[in-house]
C-alpha cells in the first residue's frame, strides 16, 4: 500500500483557478470540486475573492488569491493595495510574485523592502503571505539570496513558480519549467524550518506531487487537481 492517503494528498493541494478563460460558472464549479475533495485552499482570481470567501465560509477550505500576478512588475504600492483589498474581501492566503527584474538586477534593497511591506500588510490582517520566486527565470545564486531575504522577513511560504513563467527555447517553443527537483531541494534546504515551501508550476501528475512531497514541499499548487486525485484513487484501489 502507498505511504500516503487520499486525504493527506488532497490537503496538500491549493486548487488553482487563475486561467484567464475561466468564467464565473467554472470558478464556482472549481470551488465546489475543491470542497468535495477537501483541498487545502482555492486560489482564485482577485476579482472573485469576495464571492469565493462567502461560498467557502465554513467549509475548511481557505480562500487564496494572487498579487502582482503573473510577472511581479507592478509597483510596490500597488502590490500592497492589492493585498490589503484582497484580505479585506476575505482572502486568507496571498500569493505575491516578486519583482523578477529587480532580482535579476541585484536590487536587493528594493526586493527586501517590497516583500517586507506586503508581508506586514497581510500578516497585520491575520492572513498569510506566500512569496512566489518564479525560479525558472532565476539562477541558483538569485534563489539563494531570495531565501536569505525571506529568512529575515518570515513569510508563511516561499513558492517556486506562477505556472505562467514561459521561456522561449531554441526551437521556438515556449516552456514553463516550474518546480524542478534541484530548485525545490535548494529552497527547502536554505529556508528556515518554520517557512514552508510550496511547489508550483508543472505539478500536473501524481508522481510530480509525490516527488515534491518527498523533497519537503508542504503545499502543491496545481490546476490539475482532478487528474492527480483520480490517479491517487486508482493506485489506492490496486
Amino acid at each position: 500500500m502507498p505511504e500516503w492517503s487520499f486525504e493527506e494528498l488532497a490537503r496538500m493541494i491549493d486548487h488553482m483557478l487563475l486561467h484567464p478563460m475561466l468564467d464565473d460558472k467554472e470558478l464556482i464549479r472549481g470551488m465546489a470540486f475543491a470542497v468535495e475533495c477537501n483541498c487545502a485552499s482555492v486560489c482564485i482570481k482577485p476579482c472573485f475573492v469576495e464571492t469565493a470567501a462567502k461560498l467557502l465560509d465554513g467549509t475548511g477550505i481557505k480562500t487564496g488569491t494572487v498579487v502582482g500576478f503573473p510577472h511581479g512588475s507592478v509597483s510596490t504600492a500597488l502590490k500592497i493595495n492589492e493585498a490589503k483589498r484582497a484580505v479585506d474581501c476575505g482572502a486568507e492566503e496571498i500569493d505575491m510574485v516578486i519583482n523578477i527584474g529587480k532580482v535579476r538586477s541585484g536590487e536587493w534593497g528594493f526586493v527586501r523592502d517590497e516583500i517586507a511591506g506586503v508581508n506586514a500588510c497581510v500578516s497585520a490582517r491575520g492572513a498569510q503571505l506566500k512569496v512566489t520566486f518564479e525560479t525558472g527565470f532565476l539562477c541558483d545564486a538569485m534563489i539563494e539570496q531570495l531565501c536569505g531575504v525571506c529568512n529575515e522577513i518570515s513569510p508563511a511560504y516561499i513558492k517556486t513558480s506562477t505556472g505562467f513563467g514561459f521561456e522561449k527555447q531554441e526551437s521556438g517553443e515556449y516552456v514553463c519549467t516550474g518546480a524542478t527537483v534541484p530548485h525545490l531541494a535548494l529552497m527547502r534546504r536554505l529556508a528556515r524550518p518554520e517557512i514552508k515551501v510550496e511547489a508550483a508550476g508543472t505539478i500536473d501528475t501524481l508522481d510530480a506531487l509525490l516527488a515534491a512531497r518527498k523533497l519537503g514541499a508542504a503545499r502543491i499548487a496545481t490546476s490539475d487537481t482532478e487528474p492527480i486525485l483520480r490517479e491517487a484513487l486508482r493506485r489506492l484501489e490496486e
